[in-house]
């Protein structure tokens, strides 16, 4: 990791960020999961009750939705929450998710363009929040799900200010 008094041509390295996302991230996507898979079940059901000509093909599809809700309710949230990590030092925001294939990102402070802070009512019921972290390349753009909200909140603070004073334009 260089420092910000290092020479310009020290390059940022790929590595795991260090931190893992808040517990109840857990919990958060475990029901973002329910939420989800009672909406679309109930909507295939109701169609199922409805419909009779349509229930003969509607079952099939109804089975392949519950079992791929239960592994979404009972398996990924844990898989994610051990897999995502994230870091922001003075240098660059690091960030790695992914399920079957794992994506790190870098984005290095001089080209950070925005930081925004999102929390949705579950996420403040939980105490959670996401950052974004956004550069003038639309591929730039990093989510970091999950963090705790006073965590998120010193965080994107203290990049404002890192980036604020940053020589660069973000380009």
């Amino acid at each position: 990791m260089a420092s910000r008094s290092a020479p310009a041509d020290i390059r940022l390295r790929l590595r795991p960020p260090r931190r893992r996302l808040d517990r109840r991230f857990i919990l958060w996507q475990t029901l973002q999961a329910v939420f989800w898979g009672a909406g679309v079940l109930g909507v295939l059901g109701g169609l199922f009750w409805y419909a009779e000509s349509w229930r003969p093909w509607l079952l099939p599809i109804i089975g392949v939705a519950a079992v791929t809700f239960a592994v979404e309710i009972t398996i990924m949230p844990t898989w994610h929450f051990r897999v995502h990590r994230w870091e922001a030092t003075d240098d660059a925001v690091y960030a790695l998710t992914g399920s079957f294939t794992r994506k790190w990102q870098i984005v290095p402070i001089s080209r950070i363009q925005s930081i925004d802070t999102e929390i949705g009512p579950l996420q403040r019921r939980l105490g959670l929040a996401t950052i974004t972290v956004t550069t003038a390349s639309s591929e730039g753009k990093i989510s970091i799900e999950g963090v705790n909200a006073a965590e998120a909140e010193v965080t994107v603070d203290r990049l404002r200010e890192i980036t604020g004073a940053s020589e660069g334009d973000a380009t």
